[in-house]
């Protein structure tokens, strides 16, 4: 049978965006507030909530939930990428992402059943995925060309950053459960308004704004169509392999932390979050840095991502080896230097192959499902082999090959060195 490869059309080219004072430092807030919620949140308060409310299942319950909403999740990022492309504007979208979260998040505090919890964090999630998919479109959009591998690791700095604090208010909060989530609605909500009223929307102009309406039908078909483009289809593997491996275990830790690990007499597992979020955060922070601005320097991507990729798979035995608090403190700390500097070069990546400059954050959108889905797919894969196989070390195991498949993915792209 004869095949016929997709040839991309060429891409027009797009004036270099002016540059913003202060833009990457606002960006560096946004990504910080949207990573303590779902590390604050995602990790310690709502496997918390749960475990509360159906001891006996919490490892099923957390999944269940965790798959429903991915569906939400995955949907509302490239949707309301695309609606944010059509409007030529991202500022109402990231305002109108957090607030809703907040509102969310504070209904998600007073509920008392597993099935409104789950309701609740659908919601949380699907209004999240609007204000991350405005806010990550902002690199594209308003950061040159020759500045993207530094204004990437300070955004990848958000992760190290909005998670530690996200874990430390989480723990601190987790005997109070409506309190925790409302201090993290309220921090989204800050970070979107200091975003959006210091830094106003540009109107677009060009073929982005010029284009006529476009059939529902066909619009839908476009969010995936980016897909059909060699080295974003990869990007996309590899990415979403990575984050799955890495939140399959990250998601889980509360409990592996009970259930697994054998913890110094006193030390409970919230408090031991506290400790490791920090260590893992630490150097995450430092490997994000170390990676955007080398990759930079050097004008290489894939060997940094698919080094880091690598190393996080296999940091995934430690924890299976020594199943001991020293042998978490290692790990974490070698599983951040992994996870951080992939992060941050990765994203300098994904916006050199992105297939048209026009609908870059429909298509940022369609990569975030790669970001957002197996976060929460994570504790529905994660449920699944801990009940089947009966124990957190095939867990382990399952997360260290993920990332080191997501690793191999790398090397089939071919525009980017």
């Amino acid at each position: 049978m004869a095949t016929h490869e997709v040839v991309d059309p060429p891409v027009p080219p797009v004036p270099e965006p002016p540059r913003r004072r202060g833009l990457m430092l606002l960006l560096l807030v946004a990504n910080s507030a949207m990573m303590a919620v779902y590390m604050g949140v995602g990790s310690v308060l709502l496997p918390t909530h749960i475990a509360a409310i159906a001891p006996d299942d919490k490892v099923a319950v957390l999944g269940l939930i965790g798959g429903v909403s991915a569906v939400f999740a995955t949907a509302c990022n490239p949707i309301a990428g695309a609606l944010s492309d059509r409007s030529g504007r991202r500022n109402p979208w990231i305002l109108g992402g957090a607030l809703a979260s907040l509102a969310g998040l504070a209904l998600l505090g007073s509920v008392t059943t597993a099935l409104l919890v789950g309701i609740a964090w659908c919601l949380v999630q699907a209004t999240m995925n609007v204000y991350q998919a405005a806010v990550t479109a902002i690199v594209p959009d308003r950061i040159p060309a020759a500045r993207r591998g530094t204004a990437s690791a300070l955004v990848g700095l958000g992760l190290p950053l909005g998670g530690t604090i996200g874990v430390l208010v989480a723990a601190q909060t987790a005997e109070h459960l409506r309190t925790g989530y409302l201090l993290f609605g309220a921090l989204v909500a800050a970070a979107a308004l200091l975003l959006t009223g210091w830094c106003k929307d540009v109107p677009r102009t060009g073929p982005a704004a010029e284009r006529p309406a476009v059939p529902v039908r066909a619009r839908l078909a476009a969010f995936l169509s980016s897909l059909a483009h060699h080295d974003f289809r990869w990007a996309f593997i590899g990415r979403a392999l990575m984050v799955l491996g890495y939140f399959s275990v990250v998601g889980y830790q509360l409990y592996v932390l009970d259930d697994h690990i054998a913890l110094p007499a006193g030390l409970t597992p919230p408090a031991a979050m506290a400790v490791l979020t920090p260590v893992s955060m630490t150097a995450m922070a430092l490997s994000t840095l170390l990676g955007g601005l080398l990759s930079d320097r050097w004008d290489r991507r894939k060997v940094f991502v698919g080094v880091s990729a690598a190393l996080a798979g296999v940091v995934m035995v430690i924890p299976v080896i020594s199943p001991t608090w020293a042998g978490m403190l290692v790990f974490s700390a070698l599983n951040g230097l992994a996870f951080g500097c992939f992060m941050a070069v990765d994203t300098a990546l994904v916006t050199l192959v992105l297939p048209r400059a026009e609908d870059a954050a429909r298509d940022m959108g369609v990569l975030n499902v790669a970001n957002a889905g197996p976060q929460i797919v994570a504790p529905f894969v994660a449920s699944a082999v801990v009940t089947a196989f009966g124990g957190y070390t095939p867990l382990f195991l399952v997360g260290g090959a993920l990332s080191l498949i997501g690793a191999l993915a790398i090397l089939p792209i071919r525009s980017v060195r």
